[in-house]
């Protein structure tokens, strides 16, 4: 085998092992909790060292919020290759149910990794604004194609009510983790359609 192909068995089985890890961390954090579960555990889960665990994770926190980001980044490519032609209120729907979908299919682990990822810092702040960035363009997109079609009125900003529709959806989210809001894909549904009503296009007298 030569340099290039071995260079590349390397990254598969560090790509493999990484996933493995995480796969791992996920399990550990869902059955025992962030706080008592632990690098030895989730290594032992993933038929690795405990070193090998920090070497691909500086720490369990770390850890965590990759948990969390890799599952969102591929629930959130899924979701926005799905948004088609359909009004706004209909493809914000299925977007939301969408994300809200890949974290009540584990509400345990869901609601431990939220809890300790919502106010991340540093490299991975960044990441979880990035993914929030990568929402709001697409709804605003889809708010953009209403005011061209009449839809809503010409003065409405898409930003704003992008921006409007991620509000309603941190706050049905952060409810649903604190046990409040037990059906938030409705909540935010209603939240959004009760908004929008205001942004119809202005009847001339």
């Amino acid at each position: 085998m030569n340099a290039v192909g071995e260079t590349g068995v390397r990254a598969q089985q560090k790509a493999a092992t990484r996933e493995a890890v995480l796969a791992a961390a996920r399990d550990e954090f869902e059955a025992v909790g962030f706080e008592a579960a632990n690098v030895r555990s989730i290594a032992r889960r993933a038929n690795v060292s405990a070193g090998t665990v920090l070497h691909h994770f500086g720490d369990k926190r770390e850890l965590l919020h990759a948990a969390l980001f890799d599952d969102l980044e591929v629930t959130l490519d899924r979701a926005l290759a799905r948004i088609g032609t359909k009004p706004l209120v209909k493809e914000a729907s299925a977007l939301g149910s969408a994300v809200f979908g890949y974290y009540q299919k584990r509400p345990a682990l869901s609601r431990t990794l939220l809890k300790e990822s919502l106010f991340a810092e540093g490299t991975w702040a960044k990441g979880f604004v990035a993914q929030a960035q990568r929402v709001h363009q697409a709804v605003a997109q889809l708010a953009r194609r209403e005011v061209e079609a009449g839809r809503l009125d010409g003065s409405v900003s898409p930003d704003v009510v992008a921006a409007a529709w991620l509000s309603f959806f941190y706050f049905a989210l952060i409810g649903w983790v604190q046990g409040a809001t037990p059906t938030p894909l409705a909540f935010t549904e209603t939240l959004f359609a009760q908004h929008l009503e205001g942004l119809s296009p202005r009847r001339k007298p």
